[in-house]
């Protein structure tokens, strides 16, 4: 069975596309500085509207991680369990990502250990960031 198909929005939307076309972003607040995801309309700390999307380099660290045994999301059952990491990525510790770790077994990583993003065709020409293990 596949995966879900994320859904956009009119937030969402640029986020999407860019991730389409194998780039990762992140919304940028051009009053404060400060990156934030997922993306929302106003910037979380000023309130600002004054924001854009920036591309990043891909890269991060594990922040967290757990394995999920029993999933109510129906289109995953078939692959539990999995790994559910979160990432941070290099740019700022404010960009959090959910990742599966694709090709990574439990023990074979550590939290802090480096990533880098890889774009997972979930239907023709439909993507979703994942992050692997940094060679």
């Amino acid at each position: 069975m596949p995966k879900p198909i994320p859904k956009p929005d009119s937030v969402t939307e640029e986020y999407w596309t860019a991730v389409n076309n194998k780039q990762l972003v992140a919304q940028h607040c051009n009053d404060c500085s400060r990156y934030q995801h997922p993306p929302e309309l106003l910037c979380h700390r000023c309130g600002g509207k004054n924001l854009q999307f920036l591309t990043l380099s891909g890269r991060g660290t594990i922040y967290s991680w757990q394995v999920m045994h029993d999933t109510r999301v129906k289109l995953m059952q078939e692959y539990q369990p999995f790994i559910i990491a979160i990432i941070e990525t290099e740019e700022s510790p404010d960009i959090l990502h959910l990742t599966n770790l694709p090709g990574a077994s439990i023990g074979e990583f550590e939290i802090g250990d480096p990533v880098e993003v890889d774009f997972e065709e979930i239907r023709p020409g439909k993507f979703i960031p994942q992050f692997r293990m940094a060679n």
